[in-house]
This record gives structure tokens, C-alpha cells and sequence, in this order.
């Protein structure tokens, strides 16, 4: 599956639109990885656990675009946003939307 955040794919016609898809992750932060990022907060530098917590779940997200797009009938995706919220009454869950438009080229 070809992906783009751009409008069109360079040398590539757009046969037909299939429609707007979104892939969602909503993944939780566990209670030792949010006291361990607190403490990162305080005496600096990178938070690996919430690095990795993110990867997967743009991860999981882009690949549910795909399988959506892939029923469909596309072989191709563009214009694609990705957005991070944190939701939850703390903010200890983490959301990736990820959203494009299915096509044919």
C-alpha cells in the first residue's frame, strides 16, 4: 500500500476516490511508567518508555488505515494527518488518529 501525507503521488494518476479513512490506538500508560516519566519530567531527558508506547501505537494505527483501505479496494492512501491527544481524567491514555483518503492510481 502506497501512503502519502501529500495530495497526489508524483508521476501517478488518481483513478478513483474510495473515501475518507481513520485508523485509531488508544493505548494506557501504566501506573510505573507514568511515576518513572514523572521523574524524567523533573531531572530531564527522553522518556523511553513513553517513546515506545507511541511508536506502537502509530503502529497499530497506520495499520488499521491500511487494512480499511485494503477493503476498499484502494492500493493507495493520501493526504494523510496524524494527530496525538492524550485523553483520559489524567491524561494517562494515549490516541493516535490517523486519517487519508483511499484510492486507485
Amino acid at each position: 500500500m502506497l501512503m502519502t501525507t501529500t495530495n497526489k503521488f508524483e508521476g501517478s494518476e488518481i483513478q478513483q476516490y474510495l473515501g475518507i479513512i481513520t485508523g485509531e490506538a488508544i493505548l494506557g500508560a501504566n501506573i510505573f511508567k507514568d511515576f518513572f516519566a514523572g521523574i524524567r519530567d523533573i531531572v530531564g531527558g527522553r522518556s523511553a518508555s513513553y517513546e515506545k508506547e507511541l511508536q506502537e501505537a502509530r503502529r497499530i494505527a497506520f495499520s488499521e488505515l491500511e487494512e480499511k483501505a485494503a477493503q476498499l479496494g484502494a492500493n493507495a492512501i493520501i493526504g494523510i494527518d496524524i494527530d496525538y491527544e492524550t485523553i483520559g481524567d489524567t491524561g494517562s491514555m494515549l490516541m493516535v488518529s490517523v486519517t487519508g483518503t483511499a484510492v486507485v492510481i
